[in-house]
């Protein structure tokens, strides 16, 4: 269940004109005419215009510059391994499955999985064996070489809410809209391939849908469209950076609530904003410390809110699952499970991490699955660790910036791939940090 800066910058260059011819250079507005000395002659009479037809504008001449992440796998050996010997790999396994519920159907992971669904393992060593006998183990690289990317964490918080508005639940969380419209141009114009662009409609042309001001600027735009509300805005913003939670209702049930749309505009933190500004060291904006920043300053919240343009939609899911869906389409584990830029490593793949618990020293080295994205997970080594449910896991999830390294399992027959496509995000938490 977490856009980037280019997919903004394509919205207003390509969701500007509708679909009027546009010139190969991008367009300048005409300087404000001064006042004629002499009055001019009348223009002629125009034909009267042909009725609009919605559809993609044309790309510019020369796109904008795509980033370079794609897969940097170089081949590694499993005794170099940090850790590997020490994780309770059983623990894994699970998540594994999981995995393969995905996977089965695709020819290069069925073998593996049909074997893995056969092997009911009893112990560790097990599990071990069966991973060194069926994977080839790769470490990512970052595009220049380098070894470690930034490992941050999420988790699935619980709120407050109700299926009714009232005092006590003011804050809506969003449906998607009826007007969304969501646009792929990579048929037409395979240079932006991987690019879903989110708009709607005005007029007759197709312009950026509203960010989070216009949606929450009291006007209620989005009339209609309320799934659940909720007590407190901070929660649902940070909700949105999730992508996925429980909602207790006043009856006492339970609620889960995952991803299903975002606006089309890229995440912006707003701890770096309070950080330019002043009002955090840039080392403790963490989740916590913002919150406590809104306590102490409300009235100032809903204009450092409004920083971040990018605005997250849900959908009810069952309330069965044994936990929220992530990109893949399957349930993500607790401590099991991570986000990753899918354009760099295949969803569902087994990945090792060696990293650190936040604010300490302590390794945290161990087998998690690749099962979600996010729209701030972005890189070659770049994770977000899902640590599960509840109040605990937000707080180590809110402090975790860790520095990182990564491998990804890969079954021994499958080529290492050399482009991945970027699925549409639908995400445990999507954008994130």
């Amino acid at each position: 269940m977490r856009q980037l800066i280019r997919t903004a910058l394509i919205l207003a260059a390509l969701l500007s004109g509708g679909c009027a011819t546009q010139p190969k250079a991008p367009v300048v507005p005409p300087p404000v005419p001064k006042p004629a000395p002499k009055p001019m002659p009348p223009s002629p009479p125009q034909p009267k215009p042909a009725p609009a037809v919605v559809c993609p504008p044309p790309a510019p001449e020369t796109p904008p510059p795509t980033p370079a992440v794609t897969p940097n796998l170089s081949q590694a050996d499993w005794s170099s391994l940090p850790g590997w010997q020490n994780d309770d790999l059983l623990q894994a396994w699970p998540a594994w499955l999981e995995s393969c519920a995905a996977l089965k159907n695709k020819p290069e992971w069925q073998a593996v999985c049909a074997a893995s669904e056969a092997l009911k393992p009893a112990d560790t060593a097990t599990v071990r064996t069966f991973f060194e006998n069926n994977f080839a183990l790769y470490q990512s690289r970052q595009a220049d070489g380098s070894e470690d990317g930034l490992i941050t964490g999420y988790y699935e918080p619980l709120l407050h809410g109700s299926l009714t508005p009232s005092a006590k639940y003011p804050i809506p969380l969003y449906s998607p809209p009826a007007d969304l419209l969501t646009i792929d141009l990579s048929s037409v114009y395979p240079q932006l391939k991987n690019m879903r662009l989110r708009g709607r409609i005005q007029g007759n042309k197709v312009v950026p849908y509203l960010d989070r001001a216009d949606i929450d600027d009291g006007s209620n735009p989005l009339k209609g469209d309320e799934l659940v509300w909720v007590d407190n805005p901070v929660e649902a913003f940070f909700l949105q950076i999730q992508g996925s939670g429980r909602i207790q209702l006043p009856d006492g049930s339970m609620m889960r609530v995952g991803y299903a749309d975002q606006n089309g505009y890229p995440y912006r933190s707003i701890g770096r904003v309070l950080a330019q500004r002043g009002e955090l060291p840039l080392a403790q904006t963490s989740m916590q410390n913002i919150k406590k920043w809104g306590q102490r300053h409300p009235d100032k919240l809903p204009e450092l809110l409004a920083q971040n343009p990018s605005y997250v939609f849900f959908r009810e899911l069952p309330n069965n699952s044994s936990g929220p869906l992530g990109a893949l389409g399957v349930p993500i584990t607790g401590e099991r499970s991570i986000a990753v830029d899918a354009r760099a490593i295949p969803l569902g793949a087994p990945v090792w991490l060696d990293t650190t618990i936040p604010s300490s020293d302590e390794p945290l080295d161990r087998l998690v699955m690749a099962q979600d994205t996010g729209g701030a997970i972005r890189g070659n080594v770049r994770a977000d660790f899902f640590w599960g449910f509840g109040n605990e896991a937000g707080k180590i999830a809110g402090r975790m910036k860790q520095t990182g390294r990564m491998w990804v399992l890969l079954p021994k027959d499958m080529p290492v791939p050399g482009e991945l496509p970027d699925p549409s995000i639908a995400k445990a938490k999507v954008v994130k940090k």
